[in-house]
């Protein structure tokens, strides 16, 4: 049974490169095509689980194929299936065919009708991959694609100034999520000294051994996995991001936002609990955290003024229930609540529309104000003062940008002498010098060699801080991206022998991308004569052939798993020793901030209403 996993990614992948040949006018063809595809998938997940319950019900591993390996360092491809990706996998297929069922009739000589049924497609191919993961390299690269996806539903209206705002504020905030993961995949290399599969992460006497001498690295990888879970669930402190997610059309909201994606951190949690069961901090810190999220997201649902916010201020409350499941080894009941939940919040979306329609005729008629229910243990003015608090939403908001976005804007702003020719005036001399120093450094003193990685890592965290905050010429922003990347691979030629190939790999799809993305620019402003990214400028409309070039060209450098840099990030993670703390922070900052700074590069020139008045340009509150 083993080998029919790879059918459950082989058929969404296929049924997403099909779909991209399909014209944009064939509305019907597009739609049949999604829906046979994820009926397909949903009728041979039904029959393989009943098969694998008559069989005894035992997990399943297919270690599928190899594509790197070095002495130290192997990057495999790995499947798994278990109770849990039993429920995921059925529950993902039926809502998603609903939703390819509702969309067909709902979304009807809509603009960007093959665009939705693309997305949810390509979505449908990162979700199953990151539930039939066997270990943290594939699902990463299921998280990633999942990731993406929402910001291209989120941000579907393209032609709006809200959705594009709210998709890079959701996806900025899935990046920053992205830092747990990444970090817990170091750490547990060195933990293991191998890339753990989740069979060998359910192995307790071999989790306990490594565990017993490595307290501390344990705690670091259960910490960055919560913290990772949190993001992805919207959880405290980082909640304020589901309601903004509901910009994009009512089925997208359904099955991202109110079943499959927003459940994603539970699904991590539950992959990986075997880890850490036994860690009673990090079990109690995920139990405060789930109940706090319960009780305020509660409160802030009852205060919301559209039906969307209080259907994902709702989800926010149960979810938060059931992280305190988990954290009671409550597995079972775990997976009953996911089910229901995203059952229940699914329905609640699709019929919202027709729901406020009623209700907004009701009210006309049958309107009779609700009265003021007397409560006696709580006084007026600590009712009032909750009241006030949901409606900011306990300043969740306001907490992210003092502590998150304003001080990454201003350190970015702090540089705003530099300009493209000073980058290189500064770039090409102190990498000559860095060459230099790496061809004689066994004449350099020892403690200066082991200064550098550290200096040559902040260099490239400098860079790409700058390409954030950089508000006037797209060329800047992108230079600075791909000139980090080469930062980063000279801070990890002086921390650790890295082999030609490996550094190959890495730069390769960097370069690549680099040069692509710079030529659209080049392209774009030959015909715009203008191009600036202070505001967004709409481009798609008059050049969607190079949105989509400059798209692919941004998510190749910033590491999405599309070119050989994907593999090579995870490669040099390798050559981090456990103790370089600041190191592995300095880089991974510079991986999720650079991809913030690429997607919003392409967002401001590409997304957003368009700059030229010919076009229809709604209301910027729209």
């Amino acid at each position: 049974m083993n080998e029919i996993l790879q059918y459950f990614i082989l058929l969404p992948f296929f049924g997403f490169v099909i779909s991209l040949l399909i014209p944009e006018k064939k509305e019907s063809t597009i739609s049949w095509l999604s829906f046979g595809i994820v009926f397909t998938q949903l009728a041979g997940i039904t029959i393989f689980t009943i098969v694998w319950l008559l069989n005894g019900s035992q997990t399943l591993n297919l270690d599928e194929l190899t594509i790197v390996k070095t002495d130290n360092y192997t990057f495999f491809i790995d499947f798994y299936f278990d109770k849990i990706s039993a429920v995921y996998l059925l529950i993902g297929a039926l809502l998603t065919a609903m939703i390819s069922t509702y969309s067909r009739y709902y979304l009807h000589r809509e603009k960007g009708y093959k665009r939705f049924f693309n997305t949810v497609l390509f979505f449908f191919f990162g979700y199953n991959l990151a539930i039939l993961s066997g270990n943290f390299e594939t699902l990463f690269i299921g998280w990633e694609i999942i990731g993406i996806s929402s910001f291209l539903l989120i941000a579907f209206y393209r032609e709006r100034y809200l959705p594009v705002k709210n998709a890079f504020k959701v996806y900025s905030l899935y990046r920053i999520g992205d830092v747990g993961l990444i970090l817990a995949m170091w750490a547990s290399h060195h933990l293991f000294h191998e890339n753990i599969t989740f069979v060998e992460l359910n192995n307790y006497a071999l989790v306990n051994h490594h565990l017993e001498s490595h307290t501390f690295i344990g705690f670091f990888i259960a910490f960055c996995l919560a913290c990772a879970a949190a993001v992805k669930s919207a959880q405290i402190p980082f909640s304020s991001w589901l309601p903004r997610a509901m910009e994009g059309p009512t089925p997208s909201s359904a099955i991202f936002y109110g079943s499959l994606s927003v459940h994603l951190g539970i699904f991590l949690m539950l992959r990986t609990y075997p880890f850490w069961e036994n860690q009673i901090i990090v079990r109690v810190a995920i139990g405060i955290m789930g109940l706090t999220t319960s009780v305020i997201a509660s409160m802030i649902g009852k205060v919301q003024s559209n039906v969307k916010s209080q259907i994902a201020y709702s989800s926010i409350s149960q979810i938060g229930l059931i992280f305190i499941e988990i954290a009671l080894g409550l597995d079972n009941l775990a997976l009953l609540h996911f089910t229901g939940n995203a059952l229940l919040r699914t329905y609640q979306l699709l019929v919202s529309p027709s729901v406020v329609s009623y209700l907004i005729r009701d009210q006309f008629y049958n309107f009779i104000p609700l009265e003021e229910k007397k409560n006696y243990w709580l006084s007026k003015r600590f009712r009032n003062s909750l009241y006030v608090l949901s409606l900011k939403e306990f300043n969740v908001e306001n907490i992210q940008s003092a502590f998150l976005w304003r001080p990454l804007r201003a350190l970015g702003k702090s540089l705003d002498f530099l300009n493209l020719k000073r980058v290189y005036l500064i770039f090409l001399p102190l990498y000559a010098i860095g060459a230099l120093i790496y061809v004689f450094k066994e004449n350099v003193p020892t403690e200066i060699i082991y200064s550098i990685p550290n200096l040559f890592a902040f260099f490239g965290f400098v860079f790409v801080l700058k390409s954030f905050s950089e508000r006037k010429t797209p060329f800047l922003a992108w230079t600075l991206i791909v000139l980090s990347h080469f930062w980063i691979a000279m801070a990890i030629l002086f921390n650790e022998k890295v082999t030609a190939n490996e550094l190959i790999m890495y730069l390769s799809g960097i370069t690549i991308s680099g040069i692509v993305g710079y030529i659209a620019l080049l392209q774009l402003k030959k015909l715009e004569k203008r191009i600036l990214i202070n505001h967004y400028l709409g481009h798609a409309y008059d050049h969607p052939t190079f949105a989509i070039f400059f798209l692919i060209a941004a998510l190749g450098v910033t590491g999405f798993p599309i070119t050989t840099t994907f593999i090579g990030e995870d490669l040099l993670f390798s050559h981090i020793e456990s103790n370089q703390y600041l190191l592995a922070f300095l880089i991974s900052s510079c991986f999720v901030v650079s991809g913030i700074a690429g997607i919003r590069v392409y967002a401001r020139l590409f997304l957003g209403p368009h700059v030229k008045t010919n076009h229809e340009l709604p209301y910027k509150s729209a």
